[in-house]
This record gives structure tokens, sequence and C-alpha cells, in this order.
């Protein structure tokens, strides 16, 4: 095999590693449900707009003929899609959760539908399709910011999880390399806010950290 083609299966393998690690990370909320049978301090929307990034990114791949997406995406898919079963299941009021993924599904299904059938250059529907997964996905990356305001403010970092933390970067990171490396803009771009958002909680955890340590003794005395 030449150096290009094992350059490319370890980065392809390295995608793949990366973001099923990511996703696993949901298997403690799933068993902090299962335990607790109730879904206290469990986010819904998360598992919903993953579902549905992952779903769009698996088709998108679908019309590039990209097995590595399709592989990701659909077992990212499948792995939210048990959460929110399970969220369902243990959620005392079911309608406003049933009204969401409706919802949301729905505007997939239409979006899906128009790049399908309405769009009969294949070229122009692999932009218009990638151009709307790179905006989902950037803005899903974008969404926690204010989650990292709220942090600035408490100077605590309880809300960030340190290995979803380390999880997103290397899987941000191996991604835009990849997309890199295919000339693919619409894999490349979106996950460069993951990559910078990554970083900016490392420093906040390097830094709330140390001041906690500092605190420690005064507290102590």
């Amino acid at each position: 095999m030449e150096a290009g083609g094992v350059a490319d299966s370890l980065l392809s393998g390295a995608c793949v590693l990366f973001t099923l690690a990511m996703y696993s990370t949901g298997l403690s909320d799933l068993r902090q449900m299962r335990m607790t049978r109730s879904v206290d301090s469990v986010q819904f929307l998360p598992f919903l707009t993953t579902d549905i990034n992952n779903l769009s990114w698996m088709s998108y791949g679908a019309l590039k003929g990209d097995g590595t997406l399709i592989f990701v995406n659909a077992t990212g898919a499948v792995l939210q899609t048990l959460y929110i079963l399970v969220y369902l299941h243990y959620c005392p009021r079911k309608r406003p959760v049933l009204l969401q993924t409706a919802a949301l599904l729905g505007v997939f299904l239409l979006g899906l539908g128009y790049f399908w059938l309405l769009v009969p250059n294949l070229e122009a529907r692999l932009q218009q399709l990638g151009l709307f997964c790179s905006v989902f996905t950037i803005s899903m990356y974008l969404s926690p910011l204010a989650d990292l305001a709220k942090i600035i403010q408490t100077r605590s970092t309880q809300r960030l999880s340190f290995p979803l933390t380390i999880a997103t970067l290397l899987t941000s990171a191996s991604w835009t390399l990849y997309g890199l490396r295919l000339g693919d803009p619409y894999i490349m771009v979106p996950n460069l806010p993951g990559v910078l958002t990554s970083f900016i909680r490392l420093w906040l955890f390097r830094k709330y950290s140390q001041e906690q340590d500092r605190n420690y003794p005064l507290l102590q005395t």
C-alpha cells in the first residue's frame, strides 16, 4: 500500500475511533437514567439535534460515496436514537418530547425531500446538502457558548465534562484533517469551531482549577 493510502486509512480510522468515543459519552446519561429511573439533570435536546446531525451527514456521505461518513454517522444515529428512546421511557411528560422530536424530524424529512427530489443536478445537490450539514454542525458547536459565559461568571467548571472536551477536540481535529485531505470544505470548515471551543474549555479547566486550588487552603484556615 502506498504512503498516501496508509495515511488516508489512519486518518479515516482516527475519525471513526474518536467520533464513536465522543458519542459513547452519552452512555453515562443512559446509565444514570436507568439507575435513577428518571431524567433529572439529563438534557434531551442534545440527543435529538445530534441524531438529526448524524442523519444529515449520513445522507451527505451516501451522496458522496464516502464509507467513513456513512459508517460513523449511521452508528451515531443508532446510539442517539437509543438515548432518545430511553429518555422517552423514563420521562414523565412525554408529549413535549414527542412534539420536539416530530417537529425536528419533520424539518429534516422536508429538507431531505427537497435535496433529493427538487435538486436534480448531483453536484448542486451535494453542495447544498453539504452547506446545510455544515451550518447545522457549526450551530451545534457554538450553542454551548452561553454555558461558557456562565462558567466565567461563576468561576466554576462543574458544568463541563473533561472527557467530553477531550473527545470533542480529538474528533473535531481529525475531521478537520480528513476534510482537508479530501479537499472538502463542507467537512473541514464546520469542525474548526469544535477545535476552537474545545481549546477554550481546556483553558477554563486550567484557569479555574488553579484558582480553586489556591482558594482551598484559605477555606481550611
